[in-house]
């Protein structure tokens, strides 16, 4: 590289630190690519200024951001909802008894003695949250557990499945949605690598 080229290269420098003052990137990338231009003049070549590149990483990892982070608003999955009234429940005025069971064998979620869903694909069961898939973590967190302690039980147990469970049913359809679609792109960026 010439030494005329790198002193311009140089002067070009001092001058932008002087009016900004700073040495971040953004300040000297003009006075970097007037370097690399007048090379490339120098030896015939034809300098091609840097652009962005969109990959398939970036927009892998933009729909796993908003898969996860905006998994609330994320399309359910179009499972199939069975209900069958559960007959002794309703004659005792019982709410159905909640079972909140995975068969992943079955691809269904047995939700309480009336309602299940089937139709969950295999891959969401290969989304994981720790040990489990992030469906089962879901059926665990809204099971009715009766605390040990009498006191407690007694006076403050008022939770009961039944109050929620249609949000429970839309959150497993979208979880199924976040979950099969990150096996997808995982899978497609593990094809990638090798």
């Amino acid at each position: 590289m010439s030494q005329v080229l790198i002193q311009q290269y140089l002067n070009q420098l001092q001058d932008l630190r002087k009016v900004s003052g700073t040495h971040r990137e953004m300040v000297v990338r003009e006075a970097f690519k007037n370097l690399l231009k007048g090379w490339a003049r120098s030896h015939d070549l034809i300098f091609v200024p840097e652009y962005e590149i969109a990959t398939q990483w970036a927009e892998w990892g933009k729909e796993l951001m908003d898969l996860h982070i905006g998994y609330e608003s994320v399309a359910p999955a179009k499972l199939k909802r069975i209900d069958r009234p559960d007959d002794k429940a309703h004659e005792a005025g019982l709410s159905p008894k909640c079972i909140l069971k995975a068969d992943k064998d079955g691809g269904r979620i047995i939700i309480d003695t009336e309602t299940s869903l089937t139709g969950i694909p295999p891959e969401a069961w290969d989304y994981r949250l720790g040990n489990r898939s992030a469906l089962e973590w879901i059926l665990d967190q809204y099971k009715e557990k009766k605390p040990k302690d009498p006191t407690i039980r007694e006076k403050f147990n008022a939770y009961r499945f039944a109050d929620y469970k249609e949000k429970v049913i839309d959150l497993l359809m979208r979880v199924t949605t976040v979950s099969a679609r990150t096996v997808a792109i995982s899978e497609s960026m593990r094809k990638e690598v090798h």
